[in-house]
């Protein structure tokens, strides 16, 4: 059985925990893939949604870990994206 990740509350702890341990032992199979932003944001929209719409999102956003207009941005970007392939 393959050993879980600790959990590290910092970056010097991550980066210590990296370059000292032995990848294959973990499970690192909840592992999701990670995309940083880098482009600008130059435009701007405003966009009316129902309340429970709205908190779906905002929920949603919390368990995945990031800011909800980053969520949404990340929902765009995929829907775009999968029209494309």
């Amino acid at each position: 059985m393959k050993k879980q990740l600790p959990k590290l509350t910092t970056d010097q702890e991550a980066e210590d925990f990296v370059a000292e341990a032995d990848l294959t032992e973990y499970d690192l199979s909840a592992m999701k893939p990670v995309h940083f932003e880098f482009q600008p944001k130059g435009k701007r929209i405003t966009m009316r949604l129902s309340e429970p719409l709205f908190e779906a999102i905002r929920d949603e956003a919390a368990r995945s870990g990031v800011p909800y207009q980053r969520f949404i941005r990340q929902a765009l970007e995929a829907a775009v994206h999968a029209r494309k392939g």
